[in-house]
């Protein structure tokens, strides 16, 4: 029996494969919409989680958990995410690295002096509902809104679009979040 080597570009999960003339391999890096919904409550859970540790054990340590959660979730260590936060003003609007989003998430960087921490705002529910979500292979895009409730029970929703890729080693990680406030009309 003959044994045929196949490599796999970066994109996929990896890098090397050995199959036989009878057992062809068959790679398919193909996000599901399952997927795509499980990275929005992840965000969201994570979020709650850094509010919690913020409120329990102060400012550093809900850094330190933003941290990881952006190391995790994000795609920075590919390249530039398109970040465009809700609460970002100019010149500062987007957040292509990863010190912009600590930043908006926790604040408390001098080189981003308008950030406050949207993490650490009393944040009680995070609940992401689609209006459509496109897959395109080993991509994915949500667009809908995010309802957050906070402590006192106030609720604010924004628009939210979020764009997916799988890393080298098959997990999703968000290289594109835009959210933006929901237009008021006067």
């Amino acid at each position: 029996m003959k044994v045929k080597f196949i490599a796999l570009t970066a994109v996929a999960a990896f890098t090397s494969s050995i199959a036989t003339a009878n057992e062809p391999i068959v790679v398919n890096q193909a996000i599901t919409e399952k997927e795509a919904v499980a990275a929005q409550r992840a965000w969201c859970s994570a979020l709650l989680d850094i509010n919690a540790l913020y409120e329990k054990e102060g400012q550093a340590a809900a850094k330190a958990l933003a941290g990881k959660v952006i190391d995790s979730a994000y795609a920075y260590q590919m390249g530039a995410v398109l970040f465009k936060p809700t609460l970002t003003v100019n010149p500062q609007t987007f957040r292509p690295t990863r010190a912009g989003a600590l930043s908006y998430f926790v604040g408390g960087d001098t080189a981003f002096p308008s950030d406050t921490g949207f993490a650490l705002k009393g944040w009680r529910k995070c609940e992401p509902v689609n209006s459509a979500i496109f897959i395109d292979g080993n991509s994915a895009i949500t667009m809908g809104k995010v309802h957050f409730t906070d402590k006192n029970g106030k609720v604010t929703t924004v628009d939210k679009t979020w764009g997916y890729v799988r890393d080298d080693a098959g997990n999703l990680r968000i290289n594109l979040h835009h959210s933006s406030l929901e237009y008021q009309p006067k």
